[in-house]
């Protein structure tokens, strides 16, 4: 079933052309990853598709009751809502009466007394009951908890940026929609939470659109890849991997008809100059022939962003940190950490959000000082550095001029490069080097910046998250430089891939300002690690033991709410009709055999029924373990 069609759309921006007269649709059960350059608009497109922003022409039909959900990059936030009540601030009827009930019970905590109040709670409760949406609240609190959120309760303004990310994307995830948008849901969240949200988007049910550079994400979970560049779309039904084999295909395609075109020139220009008259209609129609195709533009070429090694000379001694501690507000986020950087050294450093990843990078780099311990940099030590966030640009500067005050021409393994050159080879042509900042996007502003810093020829590179906000073709580009940089690299990365494909050392973050060292990238460092984990955890649960006396000693006294009470008490009676409903589905199955119409439909309606009852066992467990809790408390 075809969900959505877009006809001609055109959208510019001043001079600059974004999309030119481009169509597509998007069919039920579709999970599309968008992929292009930055500056090629995939955010815009996701926009216009979400009615957010208005293409300059051209048409978009959607299914009659289309439902659409979206995650932008920058989500906007009520001060004084709590998290939860954030979550269902949609325009959903299921979605608005959890968020009145939310409201309305978060005013009852603070006047109990009032009666209203208690005929209201009352009164929603029943219409919860009847909408069946006591699910929808406790599939979003597990979805929180997941993405690291645990205090339902804490207000947004007090959530830090990457929290307020993960709000809103557990807002997407539970609206009931048919088409569900989402702009870099990557960013933002460690790895960990990246693979729950790849797990969780395989299961999805409906329509996806979405943007990520997480080239792992995009090969497990889209079956579909659309490819915007320059001005155009393209469509290939695959994942990524498969949309690297196709895209070759189609560009080998697009050469070897312009090597036939070519050809074609050259055979007719030597019939021209050997002074071929064009007396007859054969000779007249050929030399149009001629004419026509001469006037047919060749392909672009591709502009080539291979970068020659940019670096100084590093000397033996390099950056060496020796039993480097650092606490903030009683916590310790890095304890008797010792390390010296070798001179070639590619390490990656992961960990959950908070653990003080970016802090041990500020005390690498000199930014930051330890509360113990000692930092010693070599004397041809060169540092660049490429934060999460852009320094300060100035947007009516120019460019080149940007890059300039870095340096107007550096020297490479190959000899040298200019400014210019250095924004040849990064996507930025000579007409786009002598606008201002302001016309870049925000992708094409951190490609500038990453170029900023190679610009300055470091020999240890430090990188803090440089996948986010960058398009995947620069981040091709980044990881084939690294590999041939004469210099150390130090990257604080979420991304997979990255780590996978650039890094031989991986720095983890345990926990208590414990760091251990993996060899290997990502995949060998989560493959050491799940060795490990039943040694740990029989050591965890030995010590949860141990202190489980003096933890209940001194634990507050928990009470189960009036809400989690009343599921508690029907959740059973929802898994019974939930196995009833399966196991009907099951025998339905046996009987229509032959017609596969029926059998598809009562496949696909199982695999709802199989889901709801995997959330709702989990939700169960939750509670079970709750009110054992507030009965050992009781004890």
């Amino acid at each position: 079933m075809v969900l959505l069609t877009a006809e001609n759309i055109r959208k510019s921006y001043g001079t600059r052309l974004i999309f030119d007269d481009i169509s597509f649709s998007i069919h039920e059960g579709d999970k599309i990853g968008v992929i292009g350059v930055n500056g090629t608009g995939k955010s815009t497109l996701l926009k216009i598709i979400a009615g957010v922003d208005q293409a300059d022409s051209g048409t978009i039909i959607t299914m009659n009751g289309m439902r659409i959900g979206y995650l932008s990059q920058n989500p906007l936030f009520v001060e004084g809502t709590t998290v939860l009540q954030q979550v269902f601030r949609g325009e959903n009827p299921q979605l608005a009466l959890v968020r009145d009930y939310e409201e309305t019970m978060a005013a009852l905590a603070k006047t109990p007394e009032d009666e209203k109040l208690v005929k209201k709670a009352a009164e929603l409760a029943e219409k919860m009951d009847k909408a069946e949406a006591w699910s929808l609240e406790s599939e979003a609190k597990t979805i929180l908890t997941k993405l690291g959120i645990s205090d339902f309760e804490q207000t947004v303004e007090t959530l830090s940026g990457g929290q307020k990310k993960r709000v809103a994307l557990a807002a997407a995830l539970i609206a009931p929609v048919d088409l569900l948008i989402l702009d870099e849901p990557t960013n933002h969240i460690d790895n960990d939470t990246v693979d729950w949200l790849e797990k969780h988007l395989e299961k999805y049910s409906k329509a996806l659109l979405m943007v990520t550079h997480d080239r792992y994400f995009l090969d497990r979970v889209a079956n579909r890849t659309l490819e915007l560049e320059k001005g155009k779309i393209y469509s290939y039904q695959a994942n990524y991997s498969k949309f690297l084999e196709m895209k070759a295909e189609r560009e080998e395609l697009i050469a070897a008809g312009e090597r036939k075109r070519q050809n074609f020139l050259r055979t007719e220009l030597e019939w021209v100059r050997r002074g071929a008259q064009a007396r007859s209609t054969k000779q007249k129609a050929r030399l149009q022939r001629f004419e026509e195709i001469s006037a047919i533009r060749a392909p672009e070429e591709k502009q080539s962003v291979e970068l020659s090694s940019v670096g100084s000379r590093l000397g033996k001694k390099t950056i060496e940190l020796e039993n480097v501690s650092k606490a903030y507000d009683g916590k310790t986020y890095i304890r008797d950490f010792s390390y010296i950087i070798l001179r070639d050294d590619r390490v990656g450093i992961i960990g959950d959000n908070g653990c003080g990843k970016s802090t041990l990078l500020n005390i690498m780099t000199g930014k930051l000082q330890p509360d113990s311990g000692s930092v010693v940099h070599g004397e041809t030590v060169k540092i660049g550095v490429f934060a999460q966030e852009n320094v300060d640009m100035d947007e009516n500067q120019r460019v080149i001029d940007y890059i300039r005050d870095e340096a107007e021409i550096i020297r490479t393994t190959d000899g040298h490069i200019t400014a210019s050159q250095m924004l040849d080879r990064f996507l930025f042509p000579p007409s786009m080097q002598r606008g201002p900042i302001s016309i870049l996007s925000g992708g094409e502003r951190r490609r500038l910046y990453l170029c900023r810093v190679l610009m300055g020829a470091p020999n240890i590179l430090f990188l803090d998250e440089p996948t986010n906000d960058l398009d995947i073709e620069t981040l091709m580009i980044l990881e084939d430089y690294l590999e041939h940089f004469n210099g150390a690299v130090v990257a604080v990365s979420h991304d997979r891939y990255f780590l996978d494909k650039t890094m031989g050392r991986i720095f983890a973050f345990l926990g208590n300002g414990n760091i251990k060292q993996y060899e290997g990238g990502y995949s060998d460092c989560k493959a050491a690690r799940e060795k490990e984990m039943p040694a740990f955890e029989e050591k965890a649960v030995k010590v949860k033991k141990e202190e489980a006396p003096k933890e209940r000693a001194n634990a507050p006294i928990k009470k189960m709410s009036y809400k989690d009470q009343r599921e508690y008490d029907t959740i059973g009676d929802e898994i019974a009709a939930l196995e009833e409903k399966i196991a009907k589905a099951d025998a339905d199955m046996v009987a229509c055999a032959t017609d596969f119409t029926r059998l598809q439909e009562l496949s696909e309606e199982k695999e709802k029924l199989e889901a709801k009852l995997e959330e709702r066992m989990e939700r169960w467990m939750e509670l079970s373990e709750l009110a054992e809790e507030i009965e050992r408390n009781k004890g």
